[in-house]
């Protein structure tokens, strides 16, 4: 993989070329890719990009490595958003789950948010790449601070669709998210005007004393921001439990990806804030991976 990434080949030409002299100099971009695949970076991330749900998402120094166990976040919220639904994907990363989500849901719409505007840029070409631009919009924030963030707090637009970065072109909260309406100086709207059916997030939940004894591709090339979830590693569970009815068509349905230990703790938070029919779903190699949970008050 490495090798035809150096060359710009794939693999059936890699295969059929194999006896050709390669140049010096692509000689060098491999013993380059192979030198820091010894480091500990993974191959996804020297190849920049990575495969998740059957389709292709590139990957930058902002956004976690998608992963196959976030597959099961995706198979359940496929199942649980109703026709024509609306989705708000907390901290997307890549975007991978809300662009999987879409791309298997072609009535759906959803919302993708993140504090990091290197990661939302990421995710808009992904959606963009997966062929659900139209139907993702990004919002810059921390959590559902996002979704009622005023304009300025989004870098500003560059000419036609571009922003001073060249790509984050409406990563804004646009009015039917409940964001605000007429651009610039117009009132929030309230959150309970979101309507969202489902909320989706799969937040960093490693306990800030683990993150060290990691695998070096985790813990020397994933952003600390997409790993550490506190001292216990619940803090954001924290945060959507308390927030999330607030966001939520009376019936929605909040889903979160866990750490495998952690299925009773985020279980329990969400119950004592409401919610109800909470629960937790394990992965095929039968460890807890997604914790679901039901609003049934439009308060």
């Amino acid at each position: 993989m490495l090798t035809g990434h150096a060359l710009g080949l794939d693999a059936l030409d890699l295969a059929r070329r194999e006896h050709e002299p390669v140049p010096l100099e692509a000689v060098g971009r491999v013993a380059d890719l192979l030198q820091r695949r010894m480091s500990g970076e993974s191959v996804a991330r020297l190849i920049g990009e990575r495969e998740f749900y059957g389709l292709s998402f590139g990957l930058n120094s902002a956004t976690l490595e998608p992963r196959p166990d976030t597959e099961l976040l995706v198979d359940l919220a496929i199942k649980a958003l109703p026709s024509g639904g609306r989705l708000l994907d907390l901290g997307t990363g890549t975007g991978c789950v809300p662009i999987a989500i879409l791309a298997n849901r072609t009535d759906a719409s959803g919302l993708a948010t993140d504090l990091s505007p290197e990661a939302l840029e990421m995710a808009q070409a992904n959606a963009a790449r997966n062929g659900v631009g139209e139907r993702l919009d990004f919002a810059l924030g921390d959590w559902f601070a996002a979704v009622e963030a005023p304009p300025a707090l989004i870098p500003p637009h560059k000419g036609e669709g571009d922003d001073e970065h060249g790509t984050l072109s409406h990563a804004h909260p646009s009015p039917r998210w409940g964001g605000t309406e007429g651009g610039v100086g117009s009132q929030p709207r309230g959150p309970n005007d979101c309507g969202f059916d489902l909320i989706t997030s799969n937040p960093p939940y490693i306990t800030s004393a683990v993150i060290e004894t990691l695998a070096p591709e985790v813990k020397d090339f994933d952003p600390r921001l997409a790993l550490d979830g506190g001292p216990d590693g619940l803090a954001p569970y924290r945060i959507i439990a308390a927030e999330a009815g607030r966001f939520l068509k009376p019936g929605g349905q909040v889903l979160v990806e866990i750490g495998y230990d952690q299925g009773a703790s985020v279980a329990a938070l969400f119950g004592a804030r409401g919610f109800s029919n909470i629960a937790v779903h394990r992965d095929l190699g039968g460890l807890d991976r997604v914790v679901v949970a039901h609003h049934l008050s439009g308060s």
